[in-house]
C-alpha cells in the first residue's frame, strides 16, 4: 500500500485527527493542501496551517498551506482551485473540519447552532461539490479518487440525540452527505465513505471540552492508520461505508491496539459519541 504521488485536500487539518492523516500521508510523499482558519499561532489551541505544513514537509511530503474559512463559500472554491493547480489535480478530499458544542436546546445560543451547520454540514458539502470536478478527473485517469468525511455512523436512538441535538444533527449531516454522495458518484468512481473512533481521541480541541477524560482514549494515529487503509482500497469498490477504526484495522488483521492508548495498559477506554 501508498500513498505516493496522491494529491490530498484536508479541511482543518493544521492540528489533531487531520494533521495526523496528512502525516501518514506525507511519509509516502503525498502532495497535501492543510485549508484551516488558523494562520496565526492561538494560545489556547496549538498549530497553525504554517506549522502543519512545515511537518507535512519533514516527513516527506509536500504541503500547501492555504488559511480558509469554511463558512465562506468563495473562499472554499478559491482553496479548492489553489490546491488543484499547485499539484495538478486532486484525488483524495478529507472532510475533517468540525465544530462541536455539547449543549442542551435550550443552551445552544442561534451563533453556536450556526457554527455547527456552517461549517460541519455546509462545509463539508460545498467542499465536496467544489472538490467533485477534480476527483472526476482523477476518477477518468485512473488514480483512485476519495472522499473521506469524519462522521459516525447513522443511528436514530434518541440516546444519541437528548443532550445534544444540535451537535447530532450537524455530524449527522456529514455522515447524510457520504450515504447520497456515495450512490451520487458511483458512475465517477469516487468512492466516498465515512471514519469514526470506537474510543475518544486525544486532541487540543477535545481537552477544551470539560468533563472529558482524554487519557481514557487513543491518539489520532489509529484514525490516520485507518484511513490509509481506506484511501488504498479500490474506490469504484469500497464506498458507502460508514468505517470505525478499530473494526477497520481488524478487517486488515490489526488486533494490537497498545501502541494507540494515550495511557499505556488502558482496559477501560472512555467510548466515543454515537456507537450502539
Amino acid at each position: 500500500m501508498t500513498l505516493a504521488g496522491k494529491r490530498i485536500f484536508i479541511t482543518g487539518g493544521s492540528r489533531g485527527i487531520g494533521l495526523a492523516i496528512a502525516l501518514r500521508a506525507a511519509a509516502d510523499g503525498a502532495s497535501i493542501a492543510i485549508a484551516a482558519k488558523t494562520s496565526d499561532p492561538n494560545p489556547k489551541l496549538p498549530g497553525t496551517i504554517h506549522t502543519a505544513a512545515a511537518e507535512i514537509e519533514a516527513a516527506g511530503g509536500k504541503a500547501l498551506a492555504i488559511q480558509c474559512d469554511l463558512r465562506d463559500e468563495l473562499q472554499i472554491e478559491a482553496a479548492v482551485s489553489q490546491a488543484a493547480e499547485a499539484f495538478g489535480g486532486i484525488d483524495i478530499l478529507i472532510n475533517n473540519a468540525s465544530a462541536i458544542n455539547l449543549t442542551r436546546t435550550d443552551a445552544t445560543p442561534a451563533k453556536r447552532f450556526d457554527l455547527m451547520f456552517d461549517v460541519n454540514v455546509r462545509g463539508t458539502f460545498l467542499t465536496s461539490q467544489a472538490a467533485l470536478p477534480h476527483l472526476r478527473k482523477s476518477g477518468a485517469e485512473g488514480r483512485n479518487p476519495h472522499i473521506l468525511n469524519l462522521s459516525p455512523p447513522l443511528s436514530m436512538k434518541p440516546i444519541w440525540f437528548k443532550n445534544h441535538v444540535a451537535y447530532t444533527m450537524a455530524k449527522y449531516g456529514m455522515s447524510m452527505c457520504v450515504l447520497g454522495m456515495a450512490e451520487e458518484f458511483k458512475r465517477d468512481g469516487i468512492a466516498v465513505n465515512a471514519l469514526w473512533p470506537r474510543t475518544v481521541i486525544d486532541t487540543a480541541a477535545l481537552q477544551m471540552i470539560p468533563g472529558i477524560d482524554a487519557l481514557a482514549g487513543r491518539k489520532p494515529e489509529i484514525l490516520a492508520d485507518a484511513a490509509y487503509i481506506i484511501f488504498n482500497r479500490p474506490s469504484t469498490e469500497c464506498t458507502g461505508n460508514f468505517f470505525v477504526d478499530d473494526e477497520l484495522l481488524a478487517s486488515e488483521g490489526i488486533t494490537d491496539l497498545e501502541k494507540y492508548s494515550v495511557t499505556p495498559g488502558t482496559k477501560d477506554f472512555l467510548y466515543d459519541f454515537f456507537l450502539d
